[in-house]
């Protein structure tokens, strides 16, 4: 598949069905990851591969920050809310969390490291759709939270940045509609 096609194409699949994902197609998409950019070669990406009962306890930690901002006792739409967070990660048949653990080097800027990470994701996301694979890349408040952090064992410098909920897609993807590059340059001579 020619790259731009790819680029072009790629959308977010927030429908997957439960079918296992091939271990081979899963280090594909990882290896992907460590192709991008990163500034004096940090390599500050680590992923994380959730399958099976990982999904179930990662679900555990979502409800249970979830409860933690609840009402005591919880309302019944809290009871939603926290039974909905710990379902979430039910979602597809396998879950790549990424987070990114900053160098010590005093040359290394903190940005840069998030920024290498992120480029990782996408990587990942271009991999995952050339590979017939459909994904969603989710974060939100919950992602950041102390717990999550706990839960990978990420250091307290690190932090996770996309939960990417993967499998093959259970849904047609919709039409990409955005601005041309036109609308967001400025040509400068």
């Amino acid at each position: 598949m020619d790259l731009m096609e790819v680029l072009k194409a790629r959308r977010s699949i927030g429908l997957v069905k439960e079918d296992a994902v091939s271990r081979d197609l899963i280090e594909q998409i990882l290896e992907a990851g460590t192709y991008a950019p990163n500034h004096h070669r940090t390599e500050p990406w680590r992923f994380f591969v959730l399958e099976g009962d990982a999904r179930n306890r990662l679900g555990d930690v979502l409800a249970e920050i979830t409860q933690s901002t609840c009402a005591d006792p919880p309302s019944e739409d809290d009871l939603k809310k926290i039974e909905r967070q710990r379902k979430n990660p039910l979602r597809a048949p396998v879950i790549i969390a990424v987070g990114v653990e900053p160098t010590d080097k005093k040359n290394v800027i903190l940005q840069e490291e998030h920024a290498a990470v992120h480029a990782a994701v996408q990587n990942m996301l271009l991999a995952i759709h050339a590979l017939g694979l459909g994904a969603v890349w989710r974060t939100g408040p919950i992602c950041y939270d102390k717990k999550v952090k706990e839960f990978f064992k990420l250091s307290p410098q690190g932090e996770l940045v996309a939960f990417l909920y993967i499998g093959y897609p259970n849904m047609e993807p919709g039409k990409k509609i955005n601005k041309g590059f036109e609308e967001h340059t400025t040509w400068m001579e």
